[in-house]
């Protein structure tokens, strides 16, 4: 368990100028050398003087981080009450925490070597590949890897039998500028709306203004988002851009760099460590104009930051649930105020807690109640499938409702949130499921690999051929997945293009890109997917939206379950009718009456909203509390509730707290481990923040502490 505290070394003997903070250095700790952040200097120490051991080198000229940003990190390290080492490496580009990698900005080449430029072409005559690099190394001395990956697909390979040929070399090279073109979209004409959240921010640059822009799905919020850009951009700043998603980078990738002749980079998980450290690198420098990134961008570094934006800002994926578990957009919200800059947080559905600051005026609300052009909102029927024969979960007059827009050309989504073929295998003979051996969770068949996976820990193993409980073969599907319900699709509509779009079929570098470029040119007449194919795209031809098996989030053991039900279902629906075609969307409920249900369907999120804030407040849950949970696990049944027992016992009696006795996690035995929380809340966060603390401390010198292994999450978005 990481230890909330900092090291305390001596100067390093070979370098007399004292670092600024926020510089990388090398120092002794544990049996070998490790990467650390320079915090500044100290007069006195805990250690005695002569076990105090000196930093070996300071690896960099410059900072990683500045005053600015570090004042962050350290606001981030005591909110989220974890140590500040773990959220310095978060912040941290990967490739940087190790010693032999440079802040300066070099990119890799190749060259030839001398043996390379005096072989004769012939000698690699039948490896294609290799000839052309070595030709296109001939013409242009040395070239990196954007470069040379023009030679064909199998270039990597082609250029390590050159090299262990001994005819290339890999060198440095300077890092070039990031790449920007030619701007080739025009803006487009803006809405009444649109032009009063255009004029209403812009008026406020230069000083920290939080902005709420709730437009309805297809309203033109990235347009909104682009001319504020321009706006940025005119007056020589820079633009961080957060999404939620991966998959939703390239699509706005797209978009700014059709628009703006400046260089726009993007930040995720996704790249290559030394891909992602240039881009940062150029986002430190102020060379990248605009940064689009995922949820850990908001640490990147950037001098001339001028505004920032959330896309879709309810999204619980700008969440980190593991380790360091911060909120990108409420720590985009604390840049900001530091920056003194505004920031925009843009969605169709506002999270509750963005929707209350908002009502309190704590943000100005900037509405988009229209579709931009001549989209029309689409009509939305619940349909009654209680008494209904259902063909691989759909129902009889769904299908029906498909064939009048895939006659006209139109392109049908059938959204369903699990993936795999059935999330259940169970045997007829003694009604025992197929369950994970380390979870309290049924394992899900995917027929695609014929494997079971658990998506809760991510095992595997083989389809059984019998009946784990009773040894009969008797094992029947039950329920459907993506997968089945493709393949139902296929049947009942042999003569249309349907494609999938889940996890399993887009874990291939580019295969998310390629379906859903097939998604928008219109080469699939059905899609049918999860979440993924949910928010943030526009499919024009899509007129249709069938949505299965919903009811679900109604009733999970989470206070935000309906919260997060409702954001899906209105996202969703939003894909519909995005063109001049008018859409509907057809949602399969077995709860027609369900309240919450008919609320949202009948008067919209904004009304759904109202109705779940009411009970928020009725209840004390957030957004009118601060709520952090506890979690314990261990491998041993029981350890992580008596551990998290004694914390109970200690700090329910604290006034200002309200603890509710721990128990078992909604899951109790996932990956193995036994698993139980203990829920707290305060009414402000001050008070929360420093009584957890005090918890913290309590946990690091606890006697179970080598027993259970415990965290500690503020503001979590999953109960689970």
């Amino acid at each position: 368990m990481p230890l909330s505290r900092h090291f305390d070394y001596l100067p390093p003997k070979n370098h007399t100028a004292v670092p600024l903070p926020g510089t990388r250095v090398l120092v002794p700790f544990g049996r070998g050398n490790r990467v650390g952040i320079f915090l500044g200097l100290g007069t006195e120490t805990d250690v005695p003087l002569d076990k105090l051991k000196a930093v070996v080198s300071v690896l960099d000229e410059t900072t990683c981080f500045d005053s600015s940003m570090l004042d962050l990190l350290k606001w981030a390290a005591r909110y989220y009450v974890h140590p500040i080492g773990e959220v310095l490496g978060q912040a941290l580009p990967t490739a940087l925490r190790e010693p032999e990698q440079s802040l300066a900005r070099w990119t890799r080449a190749w060259q030839l070597t001398a043996s390379g430029k005096s072989a004769p072409l012939g000698a690699t005559a039948r490896a294609p590949v290799q000839t052309k690099l070595r030709e296109h190394l001939r013409e242009h001395q040395a070239s990196d890897a954007t470069s040379l990956s023009a030679c064909g697909k199998s270039w990597r390979d082609a250029l390590k039998k050159l090299s262990d040929k001994g005819w290339v070399e890999e060198i440095k090279l300077p890092a070039l500028p990031p790449p920007c073109g030619p701007s080739s979209e025009t803006a487009l004409t803006l809405n009444d709306e649109q032009t009063i959240a255009v004029e209403t921010v812009t008026e406020d640059f230069g000083r920290f203004s939080p902005f709420l822009l709730d437009g309805v799905t297809g309203s033109g919020k990235t347009e909104v988002y682009l001319q504020l850009v321009q706006r940025c951009l005119d007056a020589g700043q820079q633009v961080l851009v957060l999404v939620p998603e991966i998959g939703l980078t390239p699509q706005l990738m797209a978009r700014f760099e059709n628009r703006f002749d400046v260089p726009v980079v993007s930040l995720h998980s996704g790249l290559a460590d030394g891909q992602r450290l240039q881009h940062w690198q150029w986002a430190k420098s102020g060379e990248a104009r605009v940064v689009i990134g995922t949820r850990s961008a908001v640490f990147t570094p950037m001098p001339t930051l001028g505004l920032i934006i959330i896309d879709e800002e309810h999204d619980a994926s700008l969440k980190q649930q593991d380790s360091f578990r911060y909120h990108g957009r409420d720590l985009a919200l604390v840049r900001a105020r530091a920056a003194k800059i505004p920031i925009l947080l843009g969605t169709a559905t506002p999270s509750l807690e963005t929707l209350k600051n908002a009502r309190d005026k704590k943000y100005t609300l900037l509405t988009l109640r229209y579709r931009a052009g001549d989209a029309t909102p689409p009509t939305i029927e619940l349909l009654d499938i209680r008494r209904s024969q259902l063909h691989e979960g759909l129902s009889q007059r769904l299908i029906d409702a498909m064939h009048e827009p895939l006659s006209k050309g139109q392109q049908v989504l059938i959204f369903l949130n699990r993936r795999g073929f059935a999330p259940v295998l169970m045997c007829e003979s003694c009604g025992q499921p197929c369950d994970c051996h380390r979870c309290d969770a049924h394992m899900t068949w995917h027929r695609s690999d014929s494997l079971l996976h658990c998506h809760h820990c991510g095992s595997q193993r083989p389809l059984p051929r019998v009946c784990e409980n009773c040894n009969e073969p008797s094992l029947t599907q039950v329920g459907q997945g993506t997968q089945r319900v493709e393949d139902e699709l296929r049947s009942q509509f042999p003569k249309h293009r349907v494609l999938r779009v889940d996890r399993d079929n887009t874990q291939r570098k580019g295969a998310l890109a390629e379906s859903l470029e097939k998604a928008h040119s219109g080469e699939a007449d059905i899609l049918v997917g999860t979440q993924m194919l949910a928010k943030g795209h526009h499919f024009p031809k899509v007129t249709l939206v069938g949505v299965l098996d919903m009811d679900g989030g109604l009733y999970r053991v989470d206070f935000r379950a309906a919260e997060v039900m409702g954001q899906t279902l209105v996202q969703v629906a939003g894909r519909a009718g995005r063109a001049k075609d008018k859409g509907k969307v057809v949602i399969q409920t077995r709860l027609p009456d369900n309240p919450l249900l008919l609320t949202l369907v009948q008067g919209g999120y904004e009304a759904f909203a109202d109705a779940l804030l009411s009970d928020r407040q009725m209840s004390h849950w957030p957004p009118y509390c601060r709520l952090a949970i506890v979690r314990a696990e261990s491998t041993a049944p029981g350890a992580g509730l008596r551990l998290l027992e004694s914390v109970y016992a200690t700090f329910s009696k604290e006034p200002e707290l309200q603890c509710a006795p721990p128990g078992p996690a909604p899951m109790e035995r996932r990956a193995g481990r036994y698993r139980a929380q203990l829920m707290i809340t305060a009414d402000t966060p001050n008070t929360l923040i420093n009584q957890l603390a005090r918890l913290r401390h309590y946990l690091e010198n606890n006697t179970l502490k080598g027993v259970a292994r415990w965290s500690i999450e503020v503001d979590p978005v999953d109960m689970l």
